[in-house]
């Protein structure tokens, strides 16, 4: 099989040109522009990996990596695949830590791949960052990103604020499950972990969760930032005044729509 013959394959099966493209440029060692001046090229091998990109599973588990706010991470079937909209969850967080002096403490709950944490540390060095993964294996992937991008960051293996015992943040920060258990896009995320996408039930048993551990630790004046799908910032806002949280505030994602939801607490 030649290139052109593996993207006119690509084409019957239903792979978008692009996921087609990239698997090419893996799988060959190639960049984009050989593959269009090398049509001619022998492909081999690259016909199972489209017919996988075919049946829906994620090119980022065929090409074992995923670019995350100028991060290459490692990502596999045990860990969620960073999205372009958990960045604005990042963003935020580096513009609180903006304002704050010395070195402002964050930790990550659920943190998967480790992205948001490495993100974090890679773009403001002087934070001290923590990450808790449930996962064993999540958890594992992480702390080897974090190795291989020569970020210290600490991994604590538990549940949510269960390893952080009476310890006290700057800076809460999560993107927990939040699909509702019947949402009908569910079985298109079917390659990525379950209870890293849905609670169960309506999908605001981890958010309300967290809102209402979170001031338990933080300090006076620390924020807690929560990811969320855009039908659900109404709900975690009322949740978050309701707890006793200040100043909340959303932000919205790459496509405008409302993504994170925030709040200060004062006590």
């Amino acid at each position: 099989m030649t290139v052109d013959e593996a993207l006119a394959l690509a084409r019957q099966l239903g792979v978008e040109r692009g996921d087609a493209q990239a698997w090419l440029t893996h799988h060959l060692g190639r960049d984009r522009a050989w593959l269009i001046t090398h049509g001619d090229a022998l492909a081999s091998g690259a016909e199972a990996g489209l017919r996988r990109l075919a049946a829906g599973e994620p090119l980022a588990h065929l090409t074992g990596r995923q670019s995350f706010h100028g991060i290459e991470l490692r990502v596999t079937p045990a860990t969620l695949i960073p999205r372009p909209d958990t960045e604005t969850l990042v963003d935020w967080a580096l513009e609180l830590l903006a304002a704050l002096p010395g070195q402002p403490s964050v930790v990550d709950l659920g943190t998967g791949s480790g992205a948001i944490a490495l993100a974090i540390k890679a773009a403001c060095p002087r934070t001290r960052v923590t990450a808790v993964e449930f996962s064993a294996e999540a958890l594992a992937v992480a702390r080897g990103n974090g190795e291989r991008l020569g970020l210290a960051v600490e991994w604590l293996h538990g549940s949510w604020f269960a390893p952080l015992l009476d310890r006290r943040f700057n800076l809460v920060v999560s993107n927990p499950p939040y699909i509702a258990g019947d949402d009908p896009h569910l079985p298109a995320l079917r390659h990525e972990p379950i209870t890293a996408l849905t609670p169960g039930g309506g999908g605001l048993a981890d958010l309300h969760a967290l809102i209402d551990a979170a001031p338990q630790h933080l300090v006076p004046g620390g924020w807690l930032l929560l990811e969320h799908g855009w039908e659900q910032a109404e709900a975690v806002g009322r949740a978050l005044a309701a707890r006793g949280f200040a100043e909340t505030a959303l932000r919205r994602d790459v496509a405008g729509r409302p993504r994170a939801s925030g709040g200060r607490w004062l006590e």
